[in-house]
């Protein structure tokens, strides 16, 4: 029997019986107390390691629940055969100061997918988590509504009419883990091999997701006002994905005129014809006041509405939701209502919270402030490039774009940023098809992920990568 030379912190804030637990469990993983070896009962090994018998039970309890050890009747405790148990081994990268993949880290990032998380709400979302688990709903952690839970879809309805002006009802509703679950839920309904008409430069991810079902995807320039509708025409296309509010990557607002043409476009013809609105960060607007979804203009029930929770709150959210026109929800009953939904009920329950109690509000304002500030100390840091660049998109958002007019090109760009630790990033990626590429001389500065001093400091190395050019 092995006397186990356990060394105990009693200051440390890992409790004594977790300590006890991960010793036995590190000697059996490592050898050191192999199989059929007798473990001290726990009596003798509280006496020996002046504790309560009941934390050696603890932890006993808990090697006993994994498979390391089992106790015998009238015998004791002893080590079980490890075959077959796993072992998850910790990942030791190299003290190298590089990730293990080798991936090159920036000391600064000017990602446009990012959000500030310095900002995130815990106080609020520890105190409704603590809230709504204190009931002790058995119903809350059954399989919910495909749709989503009642009472998140009615704040959400009540929520977009007040904020963007979106006419829905509760039953237009469906919720999801992200919108690359909602464009996959219209491709269900569809049935895929669908015409799908997309700006180009446009949101990559949805192009390529729409892509891989199969879908037959037209692309379609665009102009100062966004998607040509006189080429949409030419398109054959039954749906056609915008993003009226705030065009991702270029910045376009899409004026009420071309917004109008669009709806005309979608009511015309003789077979039915959709509108997908991703109105993916409507949120935030520093020129003017926020321009209504275009669901709002909709009078013959031909928008497909998609928002989101990610970029407002936090990217790991993963809550967003679909508004369907009325036409269509005897198509989505009949093709996906079937379809489970993504989000748990507790999660739904917690957002519906975090809405209806003001918190997410309060959060949008704090939030605005944060960004429009953020964007007002880049400008500012921008001013200094005149010479070299022009910027645009700046009116919405949390990013902006620089285009060059000195001759350097995109790629010459980045790289110079990067040899001093600055990631910037290309818009050429963004272009998708056979559409018309212009000239490789634009860059993508999101700001949301770097604090003002960040901004400052980040810019003036970008002054030395990109004036200073020999």
């Amino acid at each position: 029997m092995n006397d186990l030379t356990i060394s105990l912190d009693v200051h440390a804030s890992t409790p004594l019986y977790e300590q006890i637990y991960h010793y036995i469990k590190n000697e059996i993983q490592n050898g050191g107390l192999p199989f059929k070896e007798r473990l001290p009962s726990s009596r003798k090994l509280a006496d020996y390691l002046q504790v309560s018998r009941t934390t050696v039970n603890m932890a006993y309890d808990q090697l006993i629940a994994e498979g390391f050890i089992e106790a015998v009747p009238h015998r004791g405790y002893f080590v079980c055969d490890l075959e077959g148990l796993v072992h998850i081994k910790p990942v030791i990268t190299q003290g190298t100061g590089e990730p293990a993949s080798g991936e090159k880290t920036y000391q600064f990032d000017f990602s446009p997918h990012g959000v500030d998380l310095n900002s995130f709400p815990h106080n609020a979302w520890r105190k409704l988590s603590k809230e709504l688990l204190q009931e002790e709903d058995k119903y809350m952690f059954r399989l919910g509504d495909p749709q989503g839970e009642w009472e998140l879809r009615e704040t959400i309805a009540v929520y977009l009419h007040q904020a963007r002006g979106v006419n829905a009802c509760p039953e237009q509703i469906i919720v999801g883990a992200g919108n690359d679950f909602l464009l996959l839920l219209l491709c269900s309904m569809f049935g895929g091999s669908m015409k799908i008409a997309m700006e180009s430069p446009t949101y990559r991810k949805a192009y390529d997701l729409l892509c891989n079902f199969s879908n037959d995807v037209r692309i379609v320039e665009m102009d100062e006002s966004g998607m040509r509708v006189d080429q949409l025409e030419k398109t054959g296309a039954r749906l056609a994905y915008v993003m009226p509010s705030h065009q991702y990557p270029l910045g376009t607002v899409m004026p009420v005129r071309r917004r109008m043409q669009l709806l005309r476009w979608a009511s015309a013809g003789g077979e039915e014809r959709y509108i997908i609105e991703d109105d993916y960060d409507s949120e935030f607007r520093y020129k003017g006041k926020p321009i209504p979804a275009l669901q709002g203009y909709d009078r013959d029930d031909r928008v497909i509405y998609i928002g989101t929770f990610s970029k407002s709150i936090a990217p790991s959210i993963r809550v967003s939701y679909l508004v369907l026109p009325l036409r269509l929800m005897d198509l989505y009953k009949a093709r996906a209502g079937n379809i489970s939904s993504t989000v748990s009920r507790v999660d739904q329950m917690l957002i519906a919270g975090f809405l209806n109690q003001g918190y997410y509000e309060r959060h949008l304002n704090r939030m605005r402030a944060v960004y429009r500030s953020r964007h007002d100390v880049l400008l500012e840091e921008l001013k200094s490039f005149r010479e070299i660049c022009q910027v645009s998109g700046e009116n919405a958002g949390v990013h902006l774009l620089l285009t060059f007019t000195n001759g350097m090109t995109e790629e010459e760009a980045i790289q110079r940023a990067a040899a001093q630790g600055v990631r910037v990033y290309g818009l050429s990626g963004y272009y998708v098809g056979e559409a018309r590429k212009p000239a490789k001389n634009t860059v993508i500065l999101g700001y949301a992920n770097l604090s003002e001093q960040e901004i400052r400091e980040a810019a003036g190395v970008l002054r030395t990568a990109w004036l200073n050019r020999g």
